[in-house]
């Protein structure tokens, strides 16, 4: 069992991170070398990122309880939310643990235990065998082909939680580690179980209201459960903040939020999963916690949203991105930020700080280049294109110039968008309608690659995701691709065209 409170002692030691009420006031802020680091080592970070990773969203690195660097590539900012995907397994994680410290439940308790009307007729060993710590280690005992036939999304009055334990379980929990969403989406269940709360709802004053994280969102599956393993949305900031509770093994404030005892077992490697020396997947594994090179762990998401906890250093890193290259971004991370940290504070260093700070205060993803104009803007403004059924559900599209600026208006499944694209910079506040039923916030930018064809580069600002429209005007219709700059499981990341024939011609 984990104790319901651990006391430690040191507590003036630690720097201030807030207000005591926990109210969402900044973080403390310093100078890198005031905390040994060369303000020229994150610069070189900043720079080998741009040049190597395609693309981060924001840093912000933390030394001694400080940030030291923060900056975010436009068009994201400061303060918005960012799409966590499987970060929020960690958030999951520490629900568990609280709820153990409450003495709500323990780690040993049988799966089943907590769905007897979800359990099969005939319930196989190793299904009664797995444990809760078999889905915090990820070590349920399924194969990936049979936990392939476990859905989020697809239609039907069946729960979840039955679903899964209608799975075959071939090995034996806690002896093979399978990395599995659907796990974290159990624990969720099982917390709501032992509560009578939902995860969300029981984090946030336990969690979320101590360490000041404000406007978070979890989504919920069909059954009206926090999805658990992905769904979680929050800022750069409040991924600093719960690194840093984890760093300081619970502490916050002077307050023990989540008991260090359960701290150290989540973060500690729990199951194997590897013996690639130079990979960090292949460092063992904790309670949805990975452990990584240099003794560190981290909590990370899809596409690269990473808390990178630093235990040796005293340091922090979050990190939101829109990549495929992970092993690339932590490896940037450790040359650039871990190795050159040094025990004591450096001599200040007025001039490498205002080169970090212009770096910082300049960071900019790429619009697409081409030109800002064209003779053929004003004969397809306002025109209104239709397409056939597609599998995206994209009904029509318009295209309003407004000089070199366009807005595209674009209807999916019945809903209508609106995004906006500046020239040669990006513009903020449209929105676009997903098959899903979900409408995206978008920052857009435009230009015109040929005479013809016109390039919206549009990012969905509170996700990893960017999408490249094409729009080619040609023989009196419009030609519409899509390709993404990375796509979930096996979908493809270049959508089929679409081919639309104009309704309604505008009046000139």
């Amino acid at each position: 069992m984990i104790p319901r409170f651990v006391a430690l002692a040191l507590l003036a030691s630690l720097p201030a991170l807030g207000a005591e009420n926990g109210a969402a006031a900044r973080l403390p802020r310093s100078t890198p070398e005031a905390q040994g680091i060369p303000s020229s080592a994150i610069k070189a970070f900043l720079e080998d990122a741009e040049a190597k990773i395609d693309a981060l969203h924001s840093v912000m690195i933390l030394r001694h309880g400080v940030v030291v660097a923060e900056g975010w590539w436009a068009p994201y900012q400061k303060d918005d939310p960012h799409v966590m995907f499987s970060l929020s397994k960690s958030f999951t994680s520490t629900g568990i643990g609280l709820a153990a410290a409450e003495g709500k439940l323990t780690i040993d308790d049988p799966v089943l235990r907590y769905f007897p009307e979800d359990a099969p007729a005939e319930p196989s060993p190793n299904l009664k065998a797995m444990r809760v710590r078999d889905l915090l280690a990820m070590s349920t005992g399924q194969h990936t082909d049979d936990l392939q036939k476990f859905s989020f999304t697809a239609p039907g009055d069946e729960r979840l939680t039955h679903a899964f334990l209608a799975l075959p379980v071939a090995h034996k929990p806690g002896t093979h580690f399978l990395y599995n969403t659907p796990a974290t989406y159990m624990l969720s269940a099982i917390l709501k179980k032992a509560t009578g709360m939902d995860l969300f709802d029981y984090l946030g004053p336990r969690l979320f209201a101590p360490l000041g994280i404000e406007g978070a969102t979890w989504d919920k599956s069909r059954d009206g459960i926090s999805l658990g393993g992905y769904g979680l949305k929050i800022r750069t900031e409040d991924i600093a903040r719960f690194g840093q509770l984890y760093l300081r093994k619970g502490l916050w404030n002077g307050k023990q939020v989540v008991p260090a005892a359960w701290i150290a077992q989540a973060t500690a490697r729990q199951t194997s999963n590897g013996s690639n020396p130079d990979s960090d997947w292949d460092q063992g594994y904790g309670y949805q916690f990975w452990r990584c090179r240099h003794g560190a762990f981290r909590g990370d998401g899809a596409f690269g949203q990473f808390c990178v906890v630093m235990p040796e250093q005293d340091a922090v890193v979050a990190i939101t991105s829109g990549t495929r290259d992970l092993q690339g971004v932590l490896d940037l991370v450790w040359a650039h930020i871990l190795a050159p940290m040094k025990p004591a504070a450096l001599p200040a260093n007025p001039a490498g700080r205002n080169d970090l700070a212009r770096k910082l205060a300049a960071l900019k993803l790429a619009p697409p280049s081409g030109r800002r104009a064209s003779t053929l803007a004003s004969s397809v403004s306002g025109q209104t294109w239709v397409f056939p059924a597609n599998e995206d559900k994209v009904e029509s599209a318009r295209v309003d110039f407004e000089g070199e600026n366009a807005t595209i208006v674009v209807k999916v499944a019945g809903r209508e968008g609106r995004v906006f694209c500046g020239a040669g910079a990006w513009r903020r506040g449209g929105t676009l309608p997903g098959a899903d039923g979900v409408d995206q916030a978008t920052a857009g930018s435009g230009a015109w690659t040929s005479d013809d064809t016109y390039l919206a580069r549009v990012y969905l600002s509170e996700t990893p995701f960017r999408v490249d429209m094409t729009l080619r005007f040609a023989e009196g219709g419009l030609v519409l691709d899509r390709e993404y700059n990375v796509a979930l499981g096996t979908q493809p990341t270049r959508r089929t065209s679409l081919v639309g024939r104009p309704i309604d011609p505008p009046k000139r």
